[in-house]
């Protein structure tokens, strides 16, 4: 399995962010001039075809994976036509300058997980409804992928491609030098049910661990990882910003920063050259890593990684990423361009997708197909990671996700915890620095 990648991943690093994207092989499909990442909507493709625009970020992946061949040789009367802009931080704010205009709009557009609050919060009357459209079966998506994209007033403007259900991949060489359990079941044992268990393994780790190794990469790989564990993280349902009252918020950043007060962590910054050159070094033993992340270990880890890494269930279930497609309204083609996103997301194609490009699928239904069900990772030591990250995805709570939970994740994971790690900041005073630095950036 390859990783895809639509933005470099600093920029959206320990949000639960893009979905899949991991900023090594970016790339665009058909590049435009069109901020929007789009080609004109709507019109007719020629020879009495009807053209089907598509705007996404990087290498989305449905191109790529082949799916619009196969639709176009299933529906001759239809044309598709992608364009991409490399980086979602530029395509995003034009998206939504288009929006607002209701021009320059492609008949389909992507939208990251980290954006999806926002869209459906301040642009769903611009945006068809997905829920009622022909061909759409709302069980056949995890639920909680599915509200993520739903209104209070239960309208769905976007249909999920992908998610990032993570686990924790480790280095089984480095755990047997620890004295520690190397098969996939006894490590996932370890810390079942409780990330506190994670730590204490840590500890055990530490106590005969391999010179110049550590038990994680990072203090804020663990708090991100935690915080995408709970139901409740940075908004409540009101949409209030409720972060630094929120338990279950203070709780990751607690046990990640007893993870860095613990000497556990490599003291890395997550998608740096340094943290690429651990995977190389082996210089730590276990990150939590969603499923889009495996080929970028297998690429930073190289040959010499081959068979030495696994994946475990990680103590909790946990989601890292994931995108959606929707329909503005003012798509001259909006019944045609409605039914591409419901062939595009149902079961069979987000299967294919997972098959040929890593993309996890959203639909719960894809994961009984033999593509996903029987999936296994060669570098992994063929680690089962179609049943690993299913049951995974099942068990992620559904989330309310804010329009600034990026700023708020950056600002805890780069501005705070980095500093409790890398610079022996007392937990305290990271929490403070970080806080300081949301409020000025949420204008509080």
């Amino acid at each position: 399995m390859r990783t895809r990648t639509r933005s470099p991943r600093r920029a959206v690093v320990l949000a639960a962010v893009a979905a899949l994207a991991a900023g090594v092989l970016a790339g665009c499909a058909e590049d435009t001039d069109d901020p929007s990442g789009s080609a004109p909507g709507g019109g007719e493709g020629g020879k009495g075809k009807t053209t089907i625009t598509v705007g996404v970020f990087g290498a989305f992946g449905l191109k790529e994976a082949g799916l619009y061949d196969q639709y176009m040789k299933l529906n001759k009367d239809v044309v598709i036509k992608q364009t991409s802009i490399e980086r979602n931080e530029n395509y995003y704010p034009q998206l939504l300058t288009h929006l607002g205009s209701g021009s320059g709009l492609a008949d389909i557009q992507a939208v990251e997980v980290n954006n999806i609050a926002e869209i459906t919060a301040t642009q769903g009357d611009k945006l068809v409804d997905l829920g009622t459209a022909d061909g759409v079966q709302k069980d056949s998506f995890l639920p909680w992928k599915w509200s993520q994209a739903t209104t209070s007033a239960g309208k769905t403007v976007g249909l999920g491609t992908d998610i990032g259900p993570q686990g924790i991949c480790y280095r089984k060489d480095l755990f047997a030098q620890a004295g520690l359990p190397t098969d996939r079941e006894a490590v996932g044992k370890l810390w079942a049910g409780d990330w506190r268990k994670y730590l204490d393994a840590g500890k055990r780790f530490k106590a005969k661990a391999p010179e110049g190794t550590a038990f994680v990469d990072s203090a804020s790989g663990v708090m991100a990882a935690i915080t995408g564990s709970n139901a409740n993280r940075f908004y409540d349902k009101d949409g209030k910003v409720i972060y630094k009252t929120n338990p279950s918020v203070r709780q990751a950043w607690d046990t990640a920063a007893e993870f860095a007060g613990a000497g556990l962590t490599a003291k890395l910054q997550q998608f740096t050259p340094g943290w690429d050159q651990g995977f190389a070094n082996g210089t730590f033993a276990t990150v939590s890593c969603p499923a889009w992340m495996l080929g970028y270990i297998q690429d930073k880890g190289g040959e010499a990684g081959k068979g030495k890494w696994d994946v475990a269930a990680a103590p909790k279930p946990s989601n890292w990423g994931g995108s959606f497609l929707v329909v503005p309204e003012a798509s001259k083609n909006k019944e045609a361009a409605a039914k591409l996103v419901a062939w595009l997301t149902a079961p069979e194609q987000q299967a294919t997708l997972f098959a040929e490009r890593g993309s996890f699928p959203s639909s719960q239904a894809a994961y009984a197909l033999p593509a996903v069900s029987g999936a296994k990772h060669e570098y992994f030591d063929n680690a089962p990671i179609g049943e690993i990250f299913s049951a995974a995805a099942k068990g992620v709570p559904v989330q309310i996700v804010g329009p600034k939970d990026l700023i708020i994740a950056q600002n805890l994971a780069d501005i705070g915890m980095l500093q409790v790690d890398q610079k022996g900041t007392s937990s305290k005073d990271g929490w403070n620095a970080a806080v300081k630095a949301i409020d000025n950036a949420l204008d509080q």
